[in-house]
Order: C-alpha cells, then structure tokens, then sequence
C-alpha cells in the first residue's frame, strides 16, 4: 500500500466520487441475487458520464469483488477506466486482498493511506477488514495511523475512509456486522477537532448521521440494495447507485446520493441472504 499522495493540490474546493460494493465476478455474466453486478456497475459508470459529473477523484470503499479473483479485481479497473480520474480503493469483508495486489498497482487505481486533498483537506483510509468475517475492527496499528495523520495534519479538514459503518445504522441484521471496538475508533477521532466527515460503504444503503460534530455517512451499492431499517435480512427497489461530495476551505461538506433512472437491477426479493 502507498502511503500517500496528492490530489489537485491547488483546489479550493475538491470534489469526489464515491463508488462502493460492486460485488464483482470472473464472469461477467456473475449475479448477485440475480442481479447482473458487472452490468449494473457499467450502467452506474455510464450515467455519472452521461450526466457529466465533475469531480476530481473516485473513492471505492469495498466488496469490489465477490468471487476473490484477480479478473474481478480486473473488470473494476477496466469498468472504472472511463472515468479517468484517480482512485483510490479499500477493502472490505468480500475482499480478498492477495487477489486486489495481483492488479495494483494501475496508472489509474491504488491503494493509499492517505492522500491531501487541495488547500484544505486530507483523507486518511482505513482498512477494517477482519479476514473471514462478515463485521470489521481496526488494528492498533490503524488507529495509531488515523492519530498521526490527524496530529501532522491539524489545520487541515479530514474525511476518514473505511469499509464498515462505525455506527449503528438501525438495521438488526446489518448491525451484528458493524465495526467493532468502534469506541477505540471514536477516541482517537475525538481527541482532535479535524475529523469532519466519515464515509464508509458496506450497507448498501444511503445513511447520513451526526455524531457529536462528525457527519457518518453510507452509500448505495452498485448493484444490490438492503432495505434500511429492517430486523431481518431484506432488500430494497432502489437501484443502485453512487455518492457525490464537495469538500469546502471552510470545512463543510456538500453531498448528495444518485440512482439509476431504471428498474432494470432488480433483486430476488424472495432470496434470504447471500
């Protein structure tokens, strides 16, 4: 994993992408609860090209694949290649990270720690993943990351990255898989003022929360839904879709969620789990 790098150093305002749970296979006619995930994610890719989204990187916070293969990792470099600006991309719990090094990394797509975004922001990424398990906890040596990048970095605003959502999203079932030890994250956050947002992916849902002064945020999957607020395993009739932000010199943050205009990607709403 590169440790860092810089984005559009220059920039006022930085504007990202937020792309996550792709739930790729080798082959490409791969489905998840019968939705067609390569297709799925190519229409994801043609609509935010359609619609000419500005923005100045991509971030993909996990479950890339669901099949652990290096071609699926392959197929997200060749779906996100259109639109051409960095990325940056994290594992989460489907992850299998051998397989994510055999194709990193690209001119186009890698791993970082941390990257500074513009005049004012940095992001820090978080790798939650507990390996064979679907709930995700942060290594020592993850947190001691997030506290040093937010002491060295202390005038600059902060968006963290990670896989698994550090709060309760209300949903019983996604909730046993969240991040554990989560107060041992919540500690180092709060001891600096510079953590201004959280951005995860995992759910499958759009989720936006506050936190004392820090905004939690989820995202819509490229291809299934799980419907929020539910006990039990449940999918939603949303499409799939993506997340965009601007991150403000004043520390604000300005984002909204998209979708598809298509029932195309519908699930097997009688399936009971995956």
């Amino acid at each position: 994993m590169k440790v860092s790098s810089v984005i559009s150093d220059s920039l006022e305002v930085v504007k990202l992408l937020q792309i996550t749970d792709t739930h790729l296979f080798s082959d490409e006619e791969g489905a998840l609860l019968n939705v067609n995930t390569r297709d799925s994610f190519q229409a994801v890719v043609e609509m935010i090209q359609a619609e000419s989204v500005e923005f100045d990187a991509i971030v993909a916070t996990g479950d890339i694949s669901q099949d652990h293969s290096a071609h699926s990792y392959q197929r997200f470099l060749d779906g996100i290649a259109p639109l051409v600006k960095p990325c940056f991309w994290l594992p989460g719990n489907h992850d299998f990270q051998p397989s994510m090094g055999e194709v990193l990394p690209s001119n186009q797509v890698q791993a970082v720690e941390h990257t500074l975004l513009g005049k004012h922001w940095q992001v820090v990424v978080l790798d939650s993943q507990v390996v064979g398990k679907p709930h995700g906890r942060l290594s020592d040596q993850q947190l001691d990351l997030l506290d040093s990048k937010l002491s060295e970095h202390s005038a600059r605003h902060t968006l963290v990255l990670l896989h698994h959502h550090p709060v309760l999203v209300g949903s019983a079932w996604l909730d046993q898989h969240t991040l554990k030890d989560s107060d041992d994250f919540w500690s180092v956050v709060e001891k600096h003022q510079n953590v201004k947002a959280v951005l995860c992916g995992h759910v499958h849902q759009d989720f936006d929360h506050k936190r004392g002064d820090v905004r939690v945020m989820a995202t819509p999957s490229t291809c299934v839904q799980f419907k929020p607020r539910s006990t039990d395993f449940a999918l939603d009739n949303q499409a799939p879709g993506w997340r965009e932000l601007s991150l403000h010199a004043c520390g604000k943050v300005e984002t909204r969620v998209k979708r598809l205009n298509s029932t195309k990607f519908m699930p097997d709403f009688a399936s009971g789990g995956y």
